[in-house]
């Protein structure tokens, strides 16, 4: 990641919230990087083949951001934004090593 200061996720009490921004039907499961919108919120950009009907695309998200953490998809849910492209990403656990582990996820696809 270029600029540690800008991190699409903050702590929480039970872990972390990850902001996203989701791309549907976007022709491949993947991370794209960290994009700041114009309002100034960092986002994790992603993008799944789903499309947006019936919760496929966010089942795929969670799925995708599972597999990258290396984590059970049990401990992700989205938290707000289930229509809409932004998202926010809840993920439960102790938070220094979901932190390490984003900016490692993070550091491999920037």
């Amino acid at each position: 990641m270029k600029d540690p200061a800008a991190r699409p996720w903050r702590e929480t009490k039970d872990g972390i919230a990850l902001d996203i921004r989701l791309t549907p039907r976007g022709g491949r499961d993947g991370l794209d990087g960290v994009e700041t919108l114009a309002d100034g919120r960092v986002v994790l950009k992603a993008r799944v083949r789903a499309a947006p009907t019936e919760g496929e695309a966010n089942t795929a998200l969670i799925r995708l951001l599972a597999g990258a953490l290396k984590l059970p998809r049990s401990r992700l849910s989205i938290a707000s934004g289930a229509t809409a492209r932004l998202k926010t990403v809840a993920v439960q656990g102790e938070t220094a090593g979901l932190a390490a582990a984003l900016a490692a996820c993070l550091d491999r696809i920037t």
